[in-house]
């Protein structure tokens, strides 16, 4: 593996956008420096940081001279670039392709369910909560049923279909989306915080 640039992650620590790449980042045994954005501020909607991403989202990665945003690209990037085992992306077309669809779920149904009620409820984003809540319910029985069937997303062992799912997931009871029923994904949970490297996102405190 060659020797990698100065790497950069600009991230929010409570945002799982951020937190799927810090993870794979991780999991590949990369060092990076993290920078923290303030969004509460509204740092990302500055001139400084909209240079380094117009939609104005993070996380952004910076590995010398590349510039990178969005997280799911984030993931391909590192994972072509770093992981020489090719084990979380690998080289089949039916592999890839698979892995491809739980990108796609990770930026549709997993940001309109769980990602949204949890928007809602720890930083009081104005979203259709129930809705969300609901959408999340209708991924997570889908999940359940795949999960069921093998170990992770995309066949027997982790994957970048994984990575982008986790967060999210993990973090649903955040949004009042409870996990209770869903033992197949629980224990595909556990499964990914046992991989080495494995790093967790900070949990937001339990309101009273």
């Amino acid at each position: 593996m060659a020797k990698p640039d100065v790497i950069r992650l600009y991230r929010f620590a409570l945002s799982g956008h951020s937190h799927r790449a810090e993870l794979m980042l991780s999991l590949l045994g990369l060092h990076a420096e993290l920078v923290d954005v303030d969004l509460a501020h509204g740092e990302h909607k500055q001139p400084p940081f909209l240079e380094k991403n117009r939609f104005g989202q993070v996380p952004v990665l910076e590995d010398g001279a590349l510039t990178l945003s969005d997280s799911n690209a984030i993931l391909v990037y590192l994972a072509e670039r770093y992981d020489e085992t090719q084990r979380y992306w690998p080289r089949e077309p039916a592999r890839r392709a698979q892995i491809q669809r739980w990108l796609s779920v990770a930026a549709g149904q997993l940001a309109a369910g769980p990602a949204a009620a949890r928007l809602v409820r720890v930083f009081n984003v104005p979203l259709d909560h129930g809705q969300a809540v609901r959408k999340a319910h209708d991924l997570f029985l889908v999940l359940e049923k795949e999960l069921r069937e093998r170990p992770f997303l995309a066949g027997e062992s982790a994957t970048l279909a994984d990575v982008a799912l986790y967060t999210y997931t993990a973090h649903a009871p955040e949004g009042d989306v409870s996990l209770e029923d869903y033992p197949a994904i629980r224990g595909w949970l556990t499964r990914i915080e046992a991989l080495p490297g494995f790093i967790p996102m900070p949990r937001t405190p339990a309101k009273s």
